[in-house]
């Protein structure tokens, strides 16, 4: 375990003298606290929304820039390098080992960039709503690290298919974006309206686990908004799964094996790889 967290702190470390990720840490503070006022100014009043609100608002922010931030970040910075590569590699630790230093760095330096913007947004809201809906908010916090975990270790498993070809890598990751975040959904849509109410309804719960995105957004509009989140469809969810308890551990569940395979997968591809 030393010589991973050796090459997370390396890799941490590098990370952090990125001018992207230092843009990006930027940059969502700046969205996380528009978002947290934008509401009010939408519907004709001022000031700023709460804990509740500003969760439900910041959680399709979280859905759409961090698994794409995630996953392009990840891919430029886990694509081998010929000449770097070859050097590090030569070292007598395993791949693996190295692998899995240099993703947690890298999610640790992910992690660390939206704390800045959940934290800035936390802290105004604390002064001037009270704590009032933060569970809500941390849920929030918690499924965006999650979505960050997913995505990065999807980026390690791409990064290993073309090395020395960064502009594949990177088209592929976001063709994996783009389908996980918008087609998924368009297409199980149109699948579901070519079969009858019950097993449209049994697909659509189901497949809601199996993409990482959908399982995310179903756990933090459960425990934002409730039995509400879904409307009647709520109920109907929570049966299914066997109430709200059941439904996060599945989604947690969901989001840790789309963590581990696609993680193991790279691994393995960088073991045998010729590099």
């Amino acid at each position: 375990m030393s010589t991973v967290f050796l090459c997370a702190r390396h890799e941490l470390l590098l990370a952090i003298r990125s001018r992207s990720l230092q843009l990006f840490a930027v940059a969502f503070a700046t969205l996380a606290l528009l978002v947290a006022s934008a509401g009010y100014v939408m519907s004709g009043g001022y000031g700023l929304q709460d804990f509740a609100r500003t969760a439900a608002s910041l959680l399709q922010l979280v859905l759409l820039v961090v698994p794409l931030t995630s996953v392009t970040f990840g891919a430029l910075a886990l694509t081998p390098d010929r000449g770097a590569a070859e050097l590090l590699f030569a070292q007598p630790v395993s791949r693996a080992r190295i692998l899995y230093g240099r993703y947690l760095g890298l999610l640790v330096a992910l992690a660390a960039a939206q704390a800045v913007g959940f934290g800035l947004a936390g802290l105004v809201l604390n002064g001037q709503t009270g704590t009032a809906g933060m569970a809500g908010f941390i849920v929030v916090v918690a499924i965006s690290l999650g979505l960050t975990a997913v995505f990065l270790a999807i980026a390690a498993m791409i990064a290993q298919t073309s090395a020395e070809r960064r502009a594949r890598v990177l088209g592929l990751a976001v063709v994996i974006w783009f389908a996980a975040v918008v087609l998924y959904d368009v297409a199980l849509l149109g699948a579901a309206s070519l079969l009858r109410s019950g097993t449209a309804s049994r697909l659509l719960m189901t497949a809601a686990f199996a993409n990482p995105v959908d399982a995310a957004r179903t756990v933090a509009l459960m425990a934002v908004e409730g039995t509400a989140a879904f409307g009647p469809a709520s109920l109907a969810l929570l049966r299914f799964t066997g109430g709200p308890t059941a439904t996060a551990v599945i989604a947690s569940a969901s989001l840790a094996l789309w963590t581990i395979g696609p993680l193991v997968i790279a691994a393995r591809r960088l073991t045998r790889a010729d590099i």
